[in-house]
């Protein structure tokens, strides 16, 4: 499913997609028949060829039970070395250009836990594969977490906008200027597991000019925060609004310039050690841009 949504632009629905495989399941079940789930590869031929809507699996499915049913001495007939060759084709096709072209910036470890999937893949099976490197990823990410911990670092998770409160040190900013300025408060690590929720976040963005990350409190971001933040980063600019970073520090700091998040995306003068020193860099920017500033 995120492989379909990368390629289509889309977001689906986890929930719908397992309970329809669910229902599918229990009345195979009926039949005699055992469990399955969606294909990437059909997936991704269903894709090329044209399909753009859910009438188009739906039709797949429908030629393939024809398929079955009435052709299936004649399919026999085909050469296994002619489905091979399809399957690598659209293998090729599916695979995570970005990624590998990125791959020597990655902790070893990740890289590690990719590679041993990979060749469990091949050599062993794919539910094996996704099994294995399910815990391996679970260990290293309680690892790094309990890094986290270790040096007193807050964990807790991103903030939605409905909870979104000034911190101490932003003073009356907010209600001076907040009708063109978005602060955004990240309050623990950027991963995986908070990667769609953050894009999600960005783009029910107010109408305004200027977003300020605030990542005093982020001491950890892995690559899947690092695509949403990039990401949600040109989403804006898009827009014509000015992203603005204050206080990125430690591992976060070395990531978004391993990966030219910084200076690229966001110039090092968009960069700043503490909120102080945004904030008096905001109203001279403001100024300038002839803002007129709430009383």
């Amino acid at each position: 499913s995120i492989v379909a949504d990368n390629k289509t632009k889309t977001k689906h629905n986890p929930n719908k997609e397992l309970i329809g495989q669910g229902i599918g399941n229990s009345i195979a079940a009926v039949f005699g028949g055992i469990p399955g789930a969606g294909a990437t590869i059909r997936t991704v031929v269903n894709i090329d060829s044209g399909g753009k809507t859910k009438l188009s699996g739906m039709i797949a499915g429908l030629l393939l039970l024809v398929v079955l049913l009435s052709l299936g001495p004649l399919a026999s007939k085909i050469p296994a070395a002619v489905l091979a060759g399809i399957l690598v084709t659209v293998g090729i096709g599916v695979m995570d250009y970005k990624g590998l072209k990125h791959i020597r910036q990655l902790p070893k470890s990740e890289v590690a836990v990719m590679m041993i999937v990979l060749v469990m893949t091949v050599f062993v099976g794919l539910i094996e594969a996704v099994g294995l490197g399910m815990i391996l990823s679970s260990i290293l990410f309680m690892k790094k977490i309990s890094d986290v911990v270790d040096r007193r670092t807050i964990t807790s998770p991103l903030k939605e906008f409905s909870r979104e409160m000034p911190w101490i040190d932003e003073g009356d900013i907010i209600e001076r200027i907040g009708h063109k300025v978005y602060i955004k408060h990240l309050d623990g690590p950027l991963f995986f597991g908070f990667a769609s929720r953050f894009q999600d976040m960005m783009k029910a963005l107010p109408s305004i000019e200027i977003v300020i990350m605030r990542m005093d409190k982020v001491p950890y971001v892995d690559q899947s925060g690092l695509y949403a933040m990039e990401d949600a980063i040109k989403d804006l600019q898009k827009q014509g609004i000015t992203v603005v970073f204050t206080d990125v520090h430690g591992q976060p700091l070395d990531m978004f310039k391993e990966f030219d998040l910084i200076p690229d995306l966001v110039p090092e003068e968009y960069c700043f050690s503490d909120f102080h020193e945004c904030s008096k860099w905001l109203e001279v920017f403001l100024k300038d841009k002839k803002f007129q500033l709430q009383d």
